[in-house]
């Protein structure tokens, strides 16, 4: 008979949560009682293996001074000790739960410390020692006791410690493994990144001290009260000032009170004090119901604008400090955002009480993805082995008692994309059982036999509106709940595309109640030779590439386009007119605030130009109601031009988030028509020393190729259709739909030739015939380049023909040309960041200005990017160019097929010829990363096409 052979590291691969550690309790921010942060400068050795160094370095007297330094909270691996991991869903290691490699990296830490002079006596009362987050498993000893274990990566774990502290030198040693049986449970989209990577606090528990207690705190919005009760393991009393409040705990009160919201965030500060302690409180009165089969807070139905947001820093990792969280609070408030999704797992604590003093609508998610068992047909997924259901539920009970007390936690996240199973009924049970004040939501459940609300992720356009017409289908107790996007429009490199039409969706029908985009912020790691780092480029054997960089901020928080054309697709204030009929239409898009808090003003603009502006008087408009406003009489001075009325509104005072003069929304219209660019073709074409010249032109008289405009020198100008595939172009590789970027480069679209079959001179135009076609296939583009000149100007008109069985769209269709010298980029149309067919909201008619370099977007994967819309005109490289009809403009220091060919920023070096773009349109952009491609309105189909630009030189 065998016997298993049992080490010292059985707690690695054992399925339970832990031991030693005392049950989960409320987090609060202060206390009067006495704390001590362990985070600073430890000592660190790393072990290629679980077992591969005995327990001796936690004993007294321990000698490690040799060891290395590290931060805490940190992660090892990017302080120099081994490399991360990035993948998507599979797990980076052979499954077999529970068991993890023999390769398991595990960094002892070492952290010797003596208490301040004013702590407690020992004897007086308790302490425990905290820690908010350790991935993924932790051995902990204090002073040569070893207090226990615990998994659960993003979840708090405490023990008591009092009887083991001395008044000096004491030395706490945590062991903490990369893999272990957790690890089954933590498949989340993002970098494995081992670590002490959360705070490390001592706290005494004085003797009659808060323990445990819960916040009930419900808005009765039919008689304008609240109700509050605080229940607390210590008796005690509880104490509001501003709502002249004193009672004991587990007494309830009812008093008039303003409710909290993401819009209105009203906090009333109390205290929390039983004999031995005193607490402050921070109470936000609201009640959460799903009723009518709509998600209501304080009975009014909310439409989430929100984000998924991991914690993310480049240098940090998952080592967020405050500022970082306040940071990612005020930009989400100034880009509109009311919510955001936890994903995968709680934040850290301090995280929600930014979202309570702001106002964000918040989805706690439990720390819980078994993603990687979609491999084998989800078979033997934790969550529905009756062995694994205790770590399940001390996960759910870690994040609620942890998270209970935050008004801006409206629903709580079972997980994510974890399947379906045993484990996951007994934590909604559990979960309502604990607090039924709030729904339950989990994305993975087709039957929402567990969840509160319907919840997806993805579904298209066309689906979401069969949805929030009631024509799903599916159970019946489904059709019969709200229903959440919890992920959409994917927002991985340049897009995503079709924002607009989601939101529009959402407008349009009540039982949809909005979504979270995916995601928040680019995981790249900061590198010296890459710029940012993704997937792959740490030598991972198995990896997801850049699928990491998926965020609307880039990894260094600065906005992405997508951001800023979330922000206007998602404005509280809907501002509309035709700018002809002397009126503009107001509308309130909040769920709870009136517009008493902006300022609206106008402005009036000929040629992109502002010749006149003032206030315009707005009502503070009730939440959904709308009213016509009369715009003032365009002024009589006025130049003659293409005009436009701007109609902004602007907070009226400094708000907590932003400054007075903040534009929250804008809205834009034409006032008069555009006057197309008119040459009259009165010059004639001259010909001499193998040149030809028209008008300012100077043109191969071979080829009939433009090789100067006046003195400016221009290089190969002809038709092109390539541009570098974003991420959206290339979609995902296990999706059904086709996805254009394979098959562009599968037709040739990247490599196509130009073949000249005849150079005509006419009267008064050159005309150049051509055919564009890639290698090996049939198909091209007939293009006719025909040139003619006033003598002053050169205009170019281009006839494009398809020919054969095109069954793709185009990428773009337009020209392109190279300038020697050329820096300052003038343009009188969309701006002033990149926008695509179906990213353009945000784009506003005006005159802008810009370097060459600065109109680059800087993905972390290089790709297309950087369009300018609805150009009338541009100016660069000693160039005017104008359009008819409106163009798309981009330059850039390399060509398109070096963008293509850059993996990283840091490939891209800049030539001495300026690329510029003249598109007469662009294929949409969508989000098929993971997500739907385009709009079929949006798809650039090949059919005939003309368009023409004028050019001019500049003065010197």
């Amino acid at each position: 008979m065998s016997v298993p052979l049992r080490t010292a590291v059985d707690y690695v691969e054992d399925v339970s949560p832990g031991s030693g550690t005392l049950p989960p309790r409320a987090w609060y921010a202060s206390s009067d009682a006495k704390a001590l942060s362990l985070n600073g400068e430890w000592r660190f050795r790393l072990s290629p293996a679980a077992g591969a160094e005995d327990d001796s370095f936690a004993r007294d007297g321990f000698d490690a001074h040799g060891w290395a330094r590290i931060a805490v909270p940190g992660h090892w691996v990017l302080q120099g000790h081994g490399s991360p991991v990035y993948t998507n869903h599979r797990y980076p290691f052979p499954v077999d739960p529970p068991r993890v490699p023999a390769e398991n990296p595990t960094g002892d830490h070492l952290r010797v410390f003596d208490l301040p002079p004013d702590w407690p006596d020992r004897f007086d009362g308790e302490a425990v020692l905290r820690f908010e987050g350790v991935e993924s498993c932790a051995r902990v000893w204090l002073n040569g006791t070893e207090l226990g274990t615990f998994k659960g990566s993003r979840l708090p774990h405490e023990f008591a410690v009092g009887r083991l502290l001395r008044t000096a030198g004491n030395v706490l040693a945590v062991r903490v493994h990369q893999w272990s049986a957790g690890s089954y449970l933590e498949d989340q989209d993002q970098w494995w990144l081992p670590g002490i990577f959360r705070d490390v606090t001592l706290a005494h528990r004085p003797a009659d001290g808060v323990r445990d207690f819960f916040v009930h705190a419900g808005y009765d919005h039919r008689a304008g009260t609240g109700t509050l009760r605080v229940d607390s393991v210590v008796p005690g009393r509880v104490t509001v000032p501003g709502l002249g409040i004193d009672v004991p705990t587990g007494e309830p009160v009812t008093v008039p009170v303003q409710p909290w919201s993401a819009e209105v965030p009203r906090l009333y500060d109390g205290v929390l004090a039983t004999r031995g302690e005193r607490v402050p409180l921070r109470i936000g009165f609201r009640t959460v119901e799903v009723s009518d089969g709509l998600l209501r807070v304080n009975g009014r139905p909310v439409l989430f604008k929100g984000v998924n947001r991991h914690e993310w820093h480049p240098e940090r990792g998952r080592a967020l400090d405050l500022a970082t969280m306040r940071e990612d609070v005020l930009l989400m408030k100034r880009h509109n955002v009311n919510a955001v999704r936890t994903s995968h797992y709680p934040p850290h604590p301090a995280f929600l009480d930014l979202c309570d003093e702001y106002g964000l609508w918040v989805v706690d998610e439990c720390d819980l993805e078994t993603h990687g068992f979609t491999e084998a047909g989800w078979r033997d997924n934790p969550v529905d082995d009756d062995r694994w259901t205790p770590a399940l539920l001390d996960r759910a009970a870690r994040m609620v008692e942890r998270d209970k007390n935050h008004p801006s936690i409206v629903l709580w996240s079972l997980g994510n994309e974890a399947g379906t199973g045993r484990g996951l009924t007994a934590m909604a049970e559990w979960i309502h059982g604990r607090d039924p004040s709030r729904p339950v939501h989990y994305e993975g459940d087709p039957d929402c036999r567990d969840t509160d609300v319907y919840s997806r992720m993805y579904a298209g356009h066309a689906e979401v509106e069969r949805i929030g017409r009631g024509l799903d289908g599916g159970p019946l107790g489904r059709r019969r709940l709200p229903f959440l996007l919890c992920e959409y429009a994917h927002a991985m490199g340049n897009g995503p595309g079709g924002l607009a039409e989601y939101q529009r969706l959402f407008e349009s029908y009540e039982r949809l109640q909005g979504g979270f985009v995916w995601e928040w912020i680019d995981h790249g790691i900061a590198h010296p030779e890459l710029g940012h780092a993704y997937g792959g480029d740490f030598g991972e054997e198995l990896h997801d590439g850049n699928f990491v960089c998926d965020g609307l901020l880039f990894p260094d928080r600065r906005p992405s386009p997508g951001l800023v054309e979330y922000r206007k697709v998602i404005e509280p204030v809907g501002i509309a007119g035709d700018g002809r009929d002397g009126t503009v239409r107001v509308t309130n898009k909040y769920d709870v605030a009136d517009l008493s808090a902006l300022a609206f003003s106008w402005s009036y603009q000929v040629d992109g130009e502002t010749v006149a502006s003032g206030p315009l008087p707005v009502p503070p408009l009730a939440p959904g109601g709308s009213a016509d406003v009369e715009l003032p009489v365009p002024p009589r001075d006025a130049p003659a031009g293409e005009a436009h009325w701007l109609v902004r509104a602007a907070l009226a005072a400094d708000a907590p988030w932003a400054d007075r003069g903040h534009v929250v929304a804008w809205g834009q219209f034409p006032a008069s028509e555009r006057t197309a660019p008119h040459v009259p073709a009165t010059a004639r074409p001259r010909t001499g020393d193998g040149v030809l010249t028209l008008g300012p032109g100077t043109f191969d008289a071979r080829s009939g190729a433009l090789v100067a405009v006046g003195d400016v020198a221009v290089d190969g100008l002809r038709l092109d259709v390539w541009r570098a595939p974003t991420d959206n172009d290339e979609g995902a590789a296990w999706q059904s739909e086709p996805r254009c970027g394979p098959l562009w480069r599968g037709i040739g679209l990247h490599r196509m030739r130009h073949r000249l079959d005849a150079v005509e001179i006419g009267e008064g135009a050159l005309t150049v015939r051509t055919r564009v076609a890639p290698a090996g296939r049939e198909l091209g583009l007939s293009t006719v380049y025909r040139w003619t000149s006033d003598g002053d100007r050169l205009r170019l008109t281009v006839g494009v023909v398809p020919e054969g069985d095109w069954t793709v769209p185009l990428p773009r269709l337009g020209i392109r040309f190279g300038l020697h010298t050329a820096d300052r980029v003038r343009w009188f149309g969309g701006g002033p960041g990149e926008a695509y067919p179906d990213t353009r909201t945000a784009a506003v008619v005006g005159r802008w200005q810009s370097t060459v370099d600065g109109m680059q977007t800087p993905y972390v994967r290089p790709q297309e990017n950087g369009a300018r819309i609805d150009v009338r005109w541009a100016e660069l490289g000693g160039l005017r160019i104008e359009g008819d009809p409106l163009f798309f403009l981009t330059a850039r220091r390399w060509t398109t097929e070096q963008l293509d060919a850059a993996a990283h920023r840091t490939d891209l070096v800049p030539g001495d010829t300026v690329w510029v773009n003249l598109d007469h349109a662009h294929h949409g952009i969508g989000s098929q990363s993971c997500g739907p491609g385009p709009l079929p309105r949006y798809h650039l189909r090949p059919e005939p096409a003309g368009f023409s630009f004028v050019f001019s030189p500049l003065p010197s």
